[in-house]
């Protein structure tokens, strides 16, 4: 083989490889679920809570994270260990994040270790699309559009320790948004199933619901609590 030629062909493969990898990291999920937990139900668990450094939350649902997905049901995590949870990134977005994306593990904290998780675990598995600070504010502007509270007490369904159809919850906030939303329950000390996160699926650049390809399972009943925060 003349080493002219046989250059040529291992330039071609390379270029081909590059081209691959492109088209691999551009097409690495296909939409996001975008979780909102009530912290009543988080707390009303024999494991408990703990409120953040800055104190107790405000009554309303709270972001827990922004996760790309598969169509068939799988996701992709942990996608870059080059890619760390920088606080620096996001110092902007802090004091909306402490309002809005609150962690309630315990010991108390002030949510740094919460958002690393998120990040590290599903966020870098949308770089090719955002980079840290916009994963964060892209979430944020999303708990702005959708003000699951108000949707629910509209319809009469309040965080009075009551119990509602699971039917009539998903019922309200499919008419307010034009999108059926995934429902997951935990079970309080009682053992009784409870209202708990709620999905909701966005396009892959993180700015608009959609139709979801597919919902997770809720290990909900037909009657679910919402209780008191």
């Amino acid at each position: 083989m003349d080493p002219a030629s046989g250059s040529l062909k291992m330039t071609m493969v390379v270029v081909l490889l590059s081209i691959s990898c492109i088209v691999s990291s551009a097409q690495d999920f296909d939409f996001f679920y975008f979780v909102q937990q009530w912290p009543g139900a988080y707390c009303d668990t024999k494991f408990g809570c703990c409120y953040p450094k800055t104190g107790k939350p405000a009554v309303d649902f709270s972001i827990h994270g922004l996760w790309p997905n598969y169509n068939d049901g799988g996701y992709p995590s942990h996608c870059d260990n080059g890619s760390p949870f920088l606080p620096s990134e996001i110092s902007d977005l802090r004091d909306e994040m402490e309002k809005q994306w609150p962690s309630l593990s315990c010991p108390s904290s002030d949510g740094t270790s919460f958002w690393s998780h998120e990040w590290e675990k599903h966020g870098t598995c949308s770089e090719s699309v955002l980079n840290q600070h916009q994963y964060f504010q892209a979430a944020l502007n999303l708990k702005t559009q959708l003000n699951l509270l108000h949707i629910l007490t509209k319809a009469g369904i309040r965080p009075d320790g009551g119990s509602y159809s699971l039917e009539s919850i998903k019922n309200a906030i499919q008419e307010a948004t034009g999108f059926a939303p995934g429902i997951e329950c935990n079970v309080d000390e009682s053992r009784q199933p409870q209202l708990y996160q709620i999905f909701v699926c966005v396009n892959t650049k993180g700015t608009n619901f959609i139709d979801c390809p597919v919902l997770p399972r809720g290990r909900c009943s037909s009657e679910v609590e919402f209780p008191a925060f």
